[in-house]
């Protein structure tokens, strides 16, 4: 936001120059990002002097060039070159001197040097007001006034006007700020602070009164919660032209392009007390009658950007008996505004419902000055007030007269905001025991009513401006910023004191696995929690009854919380294949969000994606594809970081999978994982196999915390390994296997690994061969070979027995 040194000034006499009241405004909070500085005439003028020419003669060289001998003050004459039509002796005119710096009209700058045309010497330029700056003829150099002294800066003549401009950024709640007056009221409760006792002068409309009353247009609003307060007047018999120098500077100063006088001032009242205001034509409002309503969705409406747009029904539009004539606190229409044959006008001054304003401005995709202030609150005190400034200010650049009383509907008063202050509080969140006199002495500066006082604290009554100030904590952040951050001590002596906390707290377990995955070589992503409503098409066991959706939403695909962590996920794969990143291992924290009947629900979740290679290229080594086996890898070796075993598994029934694996404790599903469905990969454009793990990570921190780790000391005595070769039907599996192993012998059998499959050639029709290694352990002595032997006979006899296995 920007706001003009020079305008500030005339509200507060400011004490200080523009930097130092730029650090004053950053310690309260309206952080300074910069100051530029702004000229009415680019250049101001500076090198341009009033010149006397003395003589005019024809150049001997060229027909249309003259040799003048021009005074510029002091005594000095020069010969100056000059084209124009209309120069002649005893002229005064603007002489740009040597080493003068002008700008052409796309504002590149060039310089006035000694230079010779056609063989003639010229020390200068006579300059036109196109060329100067101030204005737009060019068909011969400006002629000025004949009593001016040689000499004279012109800048003085035409009174350039140099500002400073601060860059505020402006946070959101600050919406008292949006506007000269109410950064004017916070510089004055900052100077105050530094016993700088400061006036703040406001526009006076003393001097308003309604000259007649033949012009009145009744205003009928039908929902006074869109429209809380909607004021109105006419003014008859106007000239629309061109604003007068000061107010175009003063709009020029903070980014605005001039309009015309009616529209000029309505801009500058924003600019100034912050309220916004639209003029109409009144000779355009058929009926002679104001309609504040909604209209049906799918009406069409050309705004003033000349774009055909299409009606919401909760739209608020502001309407003449006919037809809409503008959105209400947004944009207006094309065909109501102010022109050059306006004669009449009805001038609009209103407080607008924020969140109306809001979705209004967003779904239309517009967003104005106007919007920007009514969507963040306005001061609905002052909607009248600016209204009688307005009219003042149009009666006296466009004439005419006020021709109707103020038509102001306002119906439920909104009530100041009231807060009780315990002085305890305030001096705990500050960190500083305030005096109570210095507590009053700030609220009192910004406006805040003392009500009543009692040994604990104070009740207080917000101004209507400080849309943003309701609770207790609001108020000391108020008393803080105009006290000064800076001004609060730092104790020397610190005192903490040391949390205890399990093991087992979320963040904590966080930690260890993303270490983990990073450290094989994963990388952690952080997708959006919205999405698009439309992914839940892609899985059966999404359903769109279960979506949260958005009241106001920033755009269609970002209108609902996520269901499933595996689309937001796709987006980050598409997005890394298309920067030609193939080779992907990723993860992610977040939550899924379900609305279900009985209440809203939020899961967390881990999830894990691989797709290509397992790692880059190397020329010492052929890339390996990332697989199912190579995830379920990762997932075991993640179960084992935390302690937890003995996992069932089983088919996976999420139909978001091609193939698919669960894994379960007793109690809850912890992960599913699998190949994700070439289907749902083309949705997203994704050419190659991605691999998918879905933790439950709410039910994974429940099951860590059961599990019981024993630590043991490392055996003495060696292993040992004997391999079986097993023919074996089709069906049998290897979890069959491993548990009629670890069933056979439950003391000394450490291992079970299967290490070949193999099925083709030499096999029987429906065998294959499985190579399977058995890992025995004395923890006690060295085991001897009889004592083995003995072990692999019964794993021998039970596999033959009861898988119908042969040794190969």
């Amino acid at each position: 936001m920007k706001i003009s040194y020079n305008w500030l000034k005339q509200f507060i006499k400011l004490p200080e120059d523009a930097e130092k009241t730029g650090e004053l405004l950053t310690d309260l909070g309206l952080e300074v990002e910069g100051i530029h500085s702004f000229q009415s005439v680019k250049g101001g003028l500076e090198g341009i002097v009033v010149g006397h020419v003395l003589s005019c003669e024809k150049h001997p060289n060229a027909d249309k060039l003259n040799l003048t001998k021009v005074n510029i003050g002091n005594g000095e004459e020069v010969q100056i070159v000059c084209g124009a039509p209309n120069i002649a002796a005893g002229q005064k005119v603007p002489v740009a001197t040597i080493g003068t710096v002008l700008y052409d009209e796309k504002g590149e700058e060039w310089q006035i040097k000694k230079g010779k045309i056609r063989g003639e010497s010229s020390f200068g330029m006579i300059c036109s007001e196109k060329e100067i700056g101030i204005g737009s003829s060019h068909e011969g150099i400006m002629v000025m006034e004949n009593d001016l002294i040689p000499g004279t800066p012109v800048a003085e003549i035409f009174e350039v006007e140099n500002d400073k401009v601060f860059e505020i950024g402006l946070t959101p709640n600050r919406a008292d700020a949006m506007s000269h007056w109410g950064v004017a009221r916070d510089l004055k409760a900052g100077y105050q602070q530094t016993s700088k006792s400061l006036e703040l002068i406001t526009p006076s409309v003393s001097n308003f009164h309604v000259d007649s009353r033949s012009l009145r247009i009744p205003i009928f609003v039908e929902d006074s919660s869109l429209a809380p307060r909607y004021c109105g007047i006419t003014i008859s018999d106007v000239k629309v032209q061109e604003s007068p120098k000061w107010l175009q500077n003063r709009l020029k100063a903070i980014g605005l392009t001039p309009k015309n006088n009616i529209v000029d001032v309505t801009n500058y009242v924003m600019h100034e007390l912050g309220q916004p205001l639209h003029a109409f034509d009144a000779a355009k409002i058929t009926g002679n009658e104001i309609h504040v309503k909604t209209l049906e969705t799918g009406t069409k409406f050309t705004t003033l950007d000349e774009v055909e747009r299409e009606l919401h029904e909760e739209d608020l539009m502001i309407c003449d008996k006919e037809k809409p004539l503008c959105i209400a606190g947004v944009f207006g229409g094309l065909n109501s505004g102010v022109s050059v044959n306006t004669n009449q006008v009805f001038l609009e001054s209103a407080y607008f419902n924020p969140v109306s304003v809001r979705k209004t401005a967003k779904r239309h995709g517009l967003n104005t000055d106007a919007s920007f202030r009514f969507e963040r609150g306005i001061d609905p005190s002052i909607t009248e007030y600016a209204l009688k400034r307005a009219a003042l200010l149009i009666t006296e650049l466009a004439g005419g007269e006020i021709t109707s009383d103020i038509d102001d509907l306002y119906p439920k008063k909104i009530e100041d905001f009231q807060v009780f202050l315990t002085f305890d509080k305030v001096n705990k969140l500050i960190g500083e025991n305030l005096e109570e006199e210095t507590i009053k002495s700030i609220l009192a500066s910004l406006e805040i009513r003392v009500n009543n006082v009692t040994e604990t604290g104070m009740g207080l009554t917000i101004p209507s401006y400080r849309v943003d100030v309701q609770r207790e904590s609001d108020v000391i952040e108020e008393i803080l910023r105009v006290y000064g951050y800076n001004n609060i001590k730092i104790n020397e002596k610190f005192n903490a004191s040391v949390s205890i906390s399990s093991k087992f707290e979320d963040y904590k377990l966080q930690n260890i696995i993303a270490n983990q995955l990073v450290g094989q070589g994963f990388y952690e992503t952080m997708a959006n929690s919205l999405t698009m409503p439309s992914h839940i098409d892609l899985s059966e066991q999404l359903k769109s009854e279960y979506n949260v959706e958005m009241l106001n939403p920033l755009s269609s695909d970002l209108s609902v919380m996520r269901q499933s962590m595996l689309f937001s996920g796709l987006e980050s794969i598409r997005h890394n294949l298309n920067r030609k990143r193939r080779d992907l291992k990723l993860f992610e924290f977040g939550k899924t969000y379900h609305s279900y009947v009985s209440g809203r629900v939020e899961n967390k979740h881990l999830s894990v994606f691989v797709s290509g290679n397992r790692s880059g290229e190397s020329w010492n080594s052929a890339g390996q594809k990332g697989t199912f086996f190579y995830l379920k890898g990762i997932i075991e070796v993640i179960f084992q970081r935390l302690g937890i075993k003995n996992l069932k598994s089983g088919a996976s029934k999420n139909d978001v999978f091609a193939e698919g694996i669960m894994l379960s404790s007793a109690k809850a599903k912890l992960v599913e994982f699998g190949v994700v469905k070439k289907s749902i990969l083309k949705h997203f454009d994704i050419d190659q196999e991605v691999l998918f793990a879905d933790f439950n990570w709410d039910a994974v921190i429940e099951i860590a915390k059961t599990q019981s780790n024993k630590f043991v000391g490392i055996p003495k005595y060696p292993e040992v390994r004997r391999d079986f070769a097993l023919l074996l039907d089709e069906a049998v599996s290897y979890a069959e296997i491993e548990t009629i192993a670890t069933q056979t012998e439950k003391k000394l059998l450490k291992e079970v690994n299967l290490f070949d499959v193999y099925q083709g050639d030499n096999l029987p029709e429906g065998k294959k061969s499985y190579a399977v290694s058995f890992t025995f352990q004395d923890e006690n002595k060295t085991m001897t070979d009889k004592q083995i032997d003995k072990i692999m006979s019964k794993l021998q006899y039970r596999f033959e027995n009861e898988l119908k296995a042969e040794l190969r």
